[in-house]
């Protein structure tokens, strides 16, 4: 038996790692330094999936009572973005953690020749940070951020890009992520779609994205492994 899919690209934040609480934490480190109000944990996490420069203007709006696009034209953003990065590579591996089976499922796949991508809306500088820091950087062999391609998922274009790199027609693709962003993102690729209904989904259930599949862990993964290695 064969196994299902030749290629299996993943989201990061919610799918492989779990990553709010230090985002949280980077997050309040920046607000408290320029003397503006903290934002919840819960807010964080409805903020995730568009990149962190996203959900920096999302708290800069809130915690001054204003607009994204009044923080997004401010003079002072791309000091208080110099900040909040500096927080954050201080921040990227002290709280975060890999979910359930995650190490030992993508070890098992690739063992059998599946090629594995990592495609976020992460800024590489943090997605190195993150995948070096839980030491997953060696199982993938393409890693693709938010800054990597002209743009960002939901454009396909980093998806796009593995299967041509990988020679993989898109029906032997597999696009495993947490958000309503990951669902359209796979379909504008025409690739098949899993989620994960632990992850970040801007507080909107997983379920309603119109997945091909919702799967509990990571563990569901091993059904597209051979029988023998299954």
């Amino acid at each position: 038996m064969s196994k299902t899919f030749d290629l299996i690209l993943f989201d990061l934040d919610g799918t492989l790692v779990e990553t709010a609480p230090e985002i949280c934490d980077a997050t309040n480190d920046t607000l408290r330094q320029f003397d503006l109000p903290e934002v919840s944990q819960q807010q964080v996490n409805d903020w995730i999936g568009h990149g962190t420069r996203s959900l920096l203007i999302q708290a800069l709006a809130v915690a001054r009572g204003t607009t994204v696009d009044a923080v997004r034209q401010s003079d002072s953003l791309p000091g208080i973005a110099a900040a909040f990065d500096s927080h954050y590579q201080h921040r990227c591996g002290t709280r975060s953690h890999l979910y359930p089976q995650v190490r030992e499922v993508l070890q098992a796949l690739r063992a059998q020749g599946v090629k594995l991508a990592v495609v976020t809306n992460k800024e590489s500088r943090y997605t190195a940070t993150v995948l070096d820091a839980h030491r997953l950087t060696p199982l993938f062999d393409r890693v693709i951020s938010g800054d990597t391609m002209p743009a960002k998922k939901p454009d396909p274009a980093g998806i796009n890009s593995c299967l041509e790199q990988f020679g993989v027609p898109s029906g032997r693709a597999l696009f495993v992520g947490d958000s309503s962003i990951d669902v359209a993102t796979a379909r504008n690729a025409g690739v098949t779609v899993w989620v994960l209904p632990y992850g970040y989904n801007m507080g909107e259930p997983i379920e309603a994205c119109g997945p091909d599949r919702v799967i509990a862990d990571f563990s569901a993964l091993r059904a597209v492994l051979p029988t023998a290695a299954a």
